[in-house]
């Protein structure tokens, strides 16, 4: 049996012209990969009854369609009639629906002192569901939908990243949808992460090891410094796997951190958190991106107290305590005033492991001597300290976020290593 051929379509005007970042995709991408289900494909398409009707008749060839977005009460909000049309089916209000998503609007319309008549339209449209569809719970007054067709299987799901990632574990619960999962040919996934060796290195060591093939799929992925492989095996494809992956501990183990998806920022905090140590961070040219990291994972506040955005020199000296005089005499890039704002963060906020970050983002600013993407680290505890120059490449944005980055593996390093001061 052939392996089932999964898609997901992401519907959204304003995704299509770049006013808001599509989540969902990626979203359902991983979550189908986790299932054994790769996606063929993931389509964005805008609202246009044009575009979208091709896009999902298309679609509709797949084994598995996941669609997101288009479920709402207003015009154009056209998804499920467009299903309904492409797989031939009437139409129909669902009564128990209707109740459920009455009931919501109802109070709703209470709360904000307006009469239900105006959202009596939108609430029997979004009771209307293709024949033969089942409705998987509400998200809001938004509902998922699964409709089996001709022996596939056909999902929507609302647009909002949190009503989608509500819902899907109904999606992935209900029979019908573990039946299609049941035929694929399950794979294992094993992951690497590195920091440090280039992509062009690991695509080398890769090719030289036979590459992928005999059961073994391999992606790399560069991102922010950070080198991503991701090994996908189907039963048989252990010894090819395994080769790869030696070859790539042989060459590159040293720069290895991590084996699952964790992020550096979650590996630091559990760093942390394992010797009971608290956090801070101090901040020039990054402006925050490295706390912004750190609180990004849930239960951060545990280690982490807080940091100092430190842009310009009289904060710098006046909210940390930089010397002024370390300041005129080495200027506010420079190793020694990265080394202080550790330091003193460190003491400011009573934390037992600080992180600094000071450079030249650019575009504008550089000089001969301190040119733009020049940056200082500095990682500081009571055991030891390491220090970091980089000179970066990239734009100002990607200058700052392989600051960033940079600076959260420069303390997941110090919390590994002895302690032991030294300034590399």
């Amino acid at each position: 049996m052939a392996q089932p051929r999964a898609v997901v379509v992401v519907t959204g005007s304003e995704l299509v012209r770049g006013a808001r970042q599509d989540l969902n995709g990626p979203f359902l991408a991983r979550e189908l990969l986790e299932l054994g289900l790769e996606p063929a494909e993931i389509v964005v398409v805008g609202d246009g009854p044009e575009e979208l009707e091709r896009v999902i008749a298309e679609a509709l060839e797949a084994d598995i369609a996941v669609f997101s977005g288009g479920l709402g009460p207003t015009h154009d909000d056209r998804t499920v009639e467009l299903i309904a049309k492409a797989a031939g089916r009437a139409l129909r209000i669902v009564p128990e629906l209707e109740s459920d998503i009455e009931a919501i609007s109802r109070a709703v319309a209470e709360r904000l002192g307006r009469p239900y008549a105006d959202f009596s339209h939108g609430v029997r449209k979004q009771a209307t569901l293709p024949d033969g569809a089942v409705a998987l719970g509400l998200a809001g007054t938004a509902p998922a939908l699964l409709l089996e067709h001709d022996g596939r299987v056909v999902v929507a799901l609302p647009g909002p990243p949190g009503e989608l990632r509500r819902l899907w574990p109904n999606v992935v619960a209900h029979e019908t949808f573990r039946r299609m999962v049941e035929r694929t040919r399950r794979r294992t996934h094993r992951v690497l992460r590195f920091f440090g060796p280039s992509e062009s290195a690991v695509a080398r060591a890769l090719a030289e090891a036979g590459g992928e093939g005999d059961g073994a799929e391999v992606t790399v992925c560069a991102r922010d410094l950070e080198i991503h492989v991701d090994l996908f095996v189907e039963p048989g494809g252990e010894p090819r796997a395994g080769a790869l992956q030696a070859e790539l501990l042989e060459r590159f183990g040293h720069q290895l951190f991590a084996e699952d998806e964790r992020p550096v920022e979650e590996l630091v905090l559990d760093l942390c958190r394992g010797r009971g140590l608290t956090l801070a961070t101090a901040e020039s040219c990054t402006g925050g991106l490295v706390g912004a990291r750190l609180t990004s994972v849930v239960g951060a506040s545990d280690v982490y107290a807080g940091g100092v955005v430190a842009y310009a020199n009289a904060v710098k000296a006046a909210q940390l305590g930089v010397p002024e005089e370390l300041l005129a005499r080495h200027g506010a890039v420079s190793a020694e005033v990265a080394e202080s704002m550790a330091q003193r963060v460190r003491v400011a906020l009573g934390v037992d492991v600080s992180v600094s970050v000071t450079g030249v983002a650019g575009p504008a600013g550089g000089t001969p001597e301190k040119p733009v993407g020049l940056v200082f680290l500095h990682a500081a505890s009571a055991d030891g300290e390491l220090g970091q120059r980089l000179e970066l490449p990239g734009d100002r944005e990607a200058i700052r976020a392989r600051a960033a980055v940079t600076a959260l593996h420069l303390l997941r390093r110090l919390l590994t290593r002895s302690g032991t001061d030294t300034r590399d």
